[in-house]
């Protein structure tokens, strides 16, 4: 029956007949899922075997596979990987050294340098407070361990991850290839990436980094790529009209424009990076994850809080930090 509308004196149609027309949306996949339920009680009640095991199973060809694969991998570039380890070694000790050797007033008035000058006055008094929350919990020179860890493993990142995303985003074909690639590392549980660090590196910092470069990577990617495809085709146009070359294009147009959400992806790869550090500990990180982790398997509560609350208060300091970068540039 039609519904009189006083205010506009016109008629409108009933409005339960839409109601109507989106329940009937859910008639079909409720008698599917109904059949599906019906269907699965007759079947365990028959006993087919077929259907209840999946009568092919290969995962011990392929477990057999990815051995093999990373046996070959470790005995044909075995040297590299020495080098590899040997150099970050030594990078991470010197960085670590020179973080733990710095006084601590002289570093907390630097963070406050870089965060007034970065972000805003507000944000560099704050950053101090949560430094000298951490040094009121003894957690000082581990906080330095995971800043350095954290340094190496962010700058690794964007070593790998901007030059990546710059290439997907100037070819579909790269970007349409890596995007499942990037899916599976997000998706991927944090604890697997341990595996092919120990296999590679072997226990200790350095394994921990490739780990947490792995897990970290992706959002810089991301970001990169998204950036330099928003920038605007007509300021693009205007350049390649006045003779820029494709490299000009990029480093002078695409790139400055697309700073924003490239710092955006750097501050989520920092913050996945921080997430990591207690995962990262299994495998013989230091910093505030051993800590986390030692104060749980003593059944130390209280230490296993601090030391985390220790980890959220660096991220919140670092993630203030580039996020008031990121608005001032945007401004």
């Amino acid at each position: 029956m039609p519904v009189i509308d006083k205010e506009s004196n016109g008629v409108n149609e009933e409005p339960s007949s839409g109601i109507n027309f989106r329940m009937r949306k859910f008639y079909f996949p409720a008698v599917v899922i109904l059949a599906a339920v019906i269907l699965s009680l007759m079947i365990h009640e028959s006993g087919f075997e077929f259907a209840l095991d999946f009568p092919v199973d290969v995962s011990k060809e392929i477990e057999g596979g990815v051995d093999d694969s990373i046996d070959w991998i470790v005995v044909t570039f075995g040297d590299f990987f020495d080098a590899v380890s040997d150099a970050i070694k030594v990078v991470l000790g010197k960085l670590r050294d020179l973080l733990v050797w710095i006084p601590w007033p002289i570093m907390m008035a630097l963070v406050f340098i870089i965060g007034w000058k970065v972000a805003s006055i507000k944000i560099a008094t704050m950053s101090v407070i949560g430094l000298i929350i951490l040094a009121l919990v003894n957690l000082w020179d581990p906080t330095m361990v995971t800043v350095a860890i954290m340094i190496v493993s962010v700058f690794l990142s964007i070593v790998i991850g901007i030059p990546v995303g710059i290439l997907a985003a100037r070819s579909d074909k790269v970007d349409t290839g890596i995007r499942p690639v990037l899916d599976t590392m997000q998706t991927m549980p944090s604890f697997v990436y341990l595996v092919p660090g120990i296999m590679l590196f072997g226990l200790g910092n350095v394994a921990a980094i490739f780990a947490t470069v792995l897990y970290a990577l992706p959002p810089c990617i991301r970001l990169t790529n998204l950036g330099i495809r928003q920038v605007d085709p007509s300021v693009v146009e205007a350049g390649e009209s006045f003779g820029s070359s494709n490299m000009q294009l990029l480093f002078k147009i695409q790139i400055p424009m697309a700073i924003p959400t490239i710092m955006a992806g750097i501050n989520q790869t920092v913050m996945m990076a921080l997430a990591m550090s207690t995962i990262a500990a299994m495998v013989g990180a230091g910093g505030l994850g051993i800590e986390v982790l030692r104060a749980m398997g003593q059944l130390r509560e209280g230490e296993a809080v601090i030391a985390g609350c220790a980890i959220v208060v660096l991220a919140i300091i670092i993630d203030r930090i580039s996020q008031g970068y990121i608005e001032n540039r945007a401004l």
